[in-house]
């Protein structure tokens, strides 16, 4: 009977250093730097299968394993069936019991509820700023150097070596080499 945890960060800039601090207490814990939006994440099912009967899996928070009610129900729901229980750190919660198994439904809906009404306000917001003139959206700053990446597609130059000149990204380089030659 392990203790496994799971933790997870949005992005490559952000550090899994305080989950992993919280999570000293488990025998192995997956680490992950995807978007919780994302559908695959590695780790994630990498643990799922990983888990045992008798096992507890560990997250932090709750928004570190699920993107939705319906994705923690699943979750949850595939843990119930393998024997493996789920223990939320900062909410106390332990899907051992009966109470802990409502409380976590009920959080999580909650929780999906509220990232709604979230990007439901903010779409309000940016409406509001466009009809304004304040929001225009995300300039287009690698299509602006189109005529550099070019010239320099033109000369042969890797690549590699336009997007570090230009200061585009790499995948901006291949895709406008894909549409000006």
């Amino acid at each position: 009977m392990a203790n496994i945890g799971y933790a997870r960060v949005s992005t490559a800039g952000q550090s899994l250093e305080a989950q992993l601090s919280a999570l000293q207490c488990c025998d192995k814990v997956f680490k992950e730097k995807e978007s919780g939006a994302k559908a695959e994440r590695p780790q994630l099912a990498t643990m799922l299968d990983y888990a045992r009967e008798g096992d507890t899996i560990t997250v932090t928070k709750l928004c570190r394993l699920a993107r939705n009610t319906k994705h923690l129900l699943d979750i949850v729901e595939y843990l119930d069936s393998k024997g493996v229980s789920l223990t939320v750190l900062n909410l106390g919660i332990d899907t051992q019991s009966p109470t802990g198994r409502l409380m976590l439904t009920m959080i999580g809906a909650v929780a999906s509820f509220e990232r709604e009404l979230l990007l439901e306000r903010q779409a309000e917001g940016i409406e509001i700023a466009k009809a304004k003139g304040k929001y225009k959206g995300r300039k287009a700053t690698a299509m602006a150097k189109a005529d550099d990446v070019r010239t320099l597609l033109r000369r042969s130059v890797s690549k590699r070596l336009i997007a570090e000149q230009v200061g585009v990204s790499l995948s901006s380089v291949y895709r406008m080499s894909k549409m000006i030659l």
